[in-house]
């Protein structure tokens, strides 16, 4: 049993360290910060428990001695427990009183430094905390208390970082002025900072206050005071990302949604993980077992997803049974195959099934056994017009999709966040999203909001259900997808 206490980082979940990340995946308990990006609890086993432990100010879930006291008591079940802290445990993070408790319990504990906000907020705005033509020194200090610091000594230091400085940054300003700091000293201050939300203020000692208060500003926000402020302008490269400011959904599966996240986060967007769907096993497995096991009897193997190909696989005890060419829809679906070592033989220019049936035209297809393992409601295209051609086809159902239990309730939490685009990447995703959405937040979402579909397919759908395609990708893969939204603009 060991109590782990983790940075996570700044907010970017890119930016935990491989070693925290590691010790996320072998994880018994979570107990998270709301400063800890939730998007990190990815790596967490699914039979681990998540604890949120809150700690906003003037609002804290659990108080410092009851987060103690539940790392102590879950230690000793034996489990091993991550307390998960934003930024860096030791930097104005309470990880030492954690620590102390955990020492006087006689409970193992081990230390993950993280990247401090600062260090994040330095690297995401283009202000390097030190610069030999600007500054040599940096003093990091906490802002909740003006009258426990010495404004004087701290505020006579070349650069300053104030941490939860916010609400008190008028009377701390005054105060570095009235003991000598020029009130023409560049500031800024960075809300959320490394996240696709974040938010930057620049002015200066003197008129920041008033831009905060204009801006309605709130926690968590840190502040930079000092000549490299000025270096922003010409280096500030997270804010100038193409997708910066752009709330966008995605609707897949929860466990393939990073597929799709990950590239429209390295280009800016702020992604809202509203997964419509759920893959899962077939109601019945028989079917499938039963195709399997006299896999050598056919002719031609096709595959219209990679859900398909790790579905079947699944079950799939000995590769060596196939004798048939393979058939697969799409690069996604051609790279599942070959990553089993399956030689792709076919896969056609278009990825839609019409393209498929071009692809096999040359092909003599009379009394040729044809396996399509594919989901439980699909579009009946393919194997009806290879029956028209002779073949003898058995669809089988590999898998299906479902609406996840708590779609409803998170999909009125992540439309309240008015969000910029909305993605599908199959019909199945925009029935369901429709069949959850509220009709009313719905309404009002769409008439902000831009419809991003994959392909011609799933944009006739979004069209039947009443929906505007505002960008379908070309090809129709993931990589398409977001290029559409890209060359589309806000």
């Amino acid at each position: 049993m060991k109590v782990y206490l983790v940075g996570a980082g700044p907010g970017d979940p890119g930016l935990i360290t491989v070693k925290g990340k590691k010790i996320l995946e072998r994880a018994d308990a979570v107990l998270y910060d709301n400063l800890a990006s939730e998007r990190l609890l990815e790596h967490v086993p699914a039979r681990a428990e998540r604890i949120y432990v809150g700690k906003k100010r003037a609002q804290h879930e659990m108080s410092q001695e009851e987060i103690s006291a539940l790392m102590i008591d879950r230690a000793r079940r034996g489990w091993n427990v991550v307390r998960l802290k934003g930024g860096d445990p030791f930097i104005f993070g309470r990880g030492g009183e954690e620590m102390e408790a955990l020492a006087a319990a006689g409970i193992a504990f081990e230390i993950v430094p993280g990247v401090t906000t600062p260090l994040g907020l330095a690297a995401y705005t283009g202000v390097p905390l030190t610069h030999r033509q600007h500054t040599s020194a940096v003093t990091f200090v906490t802002g909740h208390n003006v009258e426990a610091i010495d404004w004087g000594k701290v505020g006579s230091a070349e650069t300053v970082v104030l941490f939860m400085g916010l609400v008190n940054f008028a009377a701390i300003a005054r105060e570095m002025i009235a003991r000598g700091r020029s009130s023409k000293t560049p500031a800024m201050v960075v809300r959320w900072a490394t996240r696709p939300d974040q938010e930057t203020l620049v002015g200066t000692l003197e008129t920041l206050p008033a831009k905060i208060a204009e801006a309605n500003l709130r926690p968590p926000a840190t502040i930079v005071i000092g000549e490299v402020v000025t270096l922003r302008d010409r280096f500030n490269w997270f804010e100038k990302l193409p997708l910066f400011g752009q709330r966008i959904v995605v609707t897949r599966d929860r466990r393939q949604a990073s597929e799709l996240a990950e590239p429209l986060e390295e280009l800016g967007a702020e992604v809202l993980l509203l997964p419509v769907i759920e893959i899962q096993p077939p109601a019945d497995p028989g079917p499938l077992d039963r195709a399997i096991a006299c896999l050598d009897s056919y002719d031609w193997l096709i595959f219209t997803s990679a859900n398909g190909v790790r579905s079947f696989t699944e079950r799939l005890t000995d590769i060596r049974s196939l004798r048939a060419k393979v058939c697969a829809i799409g690069p996604a679906t051609a790279a599942a195959v070959e990553g089993l070592h399956i030689k792709v033989d076919r896969m056609p220019k278009e990825y839609v099934a019409e393209s498929l049936l071009e692809a096999l035209a040359s092909d003599d297809l009379a009394g040729k056994r044809v396996l399509l393992p594919r989901a439980a409601v699909a579009r009946d295209l393919v194997p009806v017009e290879l029956t028209r051609r002779g073949a003898i086809v058995d669809v089988v159902e590999a898998y299906r999709t479902v609406i996840p239990a708590d779609a409803a309730d998170h999909a009125r939490e992540v439309l309240a966040r008015k969000p910029h685009w909305i993605t599908f990447t199959s019909s199945s995703t925009v029935k369901n999203f429709m069949k959850i959405a509220d009709r009313d937040t719905l309404d009002g979402i769409l008439s902000g909001a831009k419809i991003a579909s994959i392909g011609p397919i799933t944009s006739a759908t979004a069209r039947e259900l009443g929906l505007t395609v505002d960008a379908e990708a070309d090809p129709h893969t993931v990589p398409g997808l977001v290029a559409a939204i890209q060359s589309t603009g806000t």
